[in-house]
């Protein structure tokens, strides 16, 4: 009798647990699903920078459908010089002469000092930018402006638009709202302010369109190249 109550209590014990079980796995969070614009970034097997249409849909237009945001940022090389000054433009570069010859579009690098330390636009008005030619399809994760390193002069906002090759029209960088993206800028000479792309941009040529200033429009800059987890 006591060795049945045994094989009983035993057969509950079992199945009760079997039960919690169930429900525990029941219980468990169900991962979200990816929608809408978002989409998972399976790298294995690029290369760091290489963030082709076999990871990302490309639309007939040749923007990505989805981009996720990035993981790792590197410098494109303002600073260190591998951008080179062809590179890096502006309106009515024909017209950087005598004093303005120091203070081109291939000045406007972080951390630049001395005498030509900054791009300086001949003219103040919202009708000035600063473009960066790629030389090749790339993603930019981030963009980083100081102002003028001897002088209190910068731009305190912006905008930004890209295009993946001349024949195209130039696209602004929008917000969640699909409006026009305002980026913040600087607000002293010296600090570096760093405005990431969330998603990042998949283009050729990049423009900072200047929205505000103080005193003159004047960058040292940056780009931030969007690297993934691969190595």
């Amino acid at each position: 009798m006591e060795l049945r109550l045994q094989h009983v209590l035993l057969v509950i014990l079992l199945v009760s647990e079997g039960l919690i079980l169930v429900y525990t796995q029941g219980e468990q969070e169900i991962p979200e699903a990816w929608t809408g614009k978002a989409c998972k970034c399976d790298c294995e097997g690029e290369p760091p920078t290489d963030f082709t249409s076999t990871i990302f849909g490309t639309s007939s237009s040749g923007s990505r459908d989805c981009m996720p945001e990035c993981p790792y940022h590197k410098p494109l090389g303002f600073e260190a010089g591998s951008v080179s000054p062809d590179q890096i433009s502006c309106p009515n570069e024909d017209q950087y002469t005598g004093w303005f010859s120091s203070w081109t579009a291939s000045k406007a690098r972080l951390n630049s000092q001395g005498f030509g330390c900054a791009w300086l636009s001949k003219y103040q008005d919202n009708n000035q930018w600063l473009q960066i030619d790629l030389k090749e399809e790339k993603v930019i994760s981030g963009i980083l402006t100081q102002g003028r390193c001897d002088a209190d002069e910068w731009i305190t906002k912006y905008s930004v638009q890209y295009r993946t090759n001349q024949s195209l029209n130039w696209v602004y960088y929008k917000d969640q709202t699909g409006n026009n993206r305002v980026f913040y800028g600087n607000s002293d000479r010296v600090s570096t302010v760093q405005n990431l792309l969330r998603p990042p941009i998949v283009a050729r040529y990049i423009r900072l369109l200047p929205l505000g200033w103080h005193t003159r429009i004047a960058i040292r800059m940056e780009l931030l190249l969007c690297m993934s987890r691969c190595t």
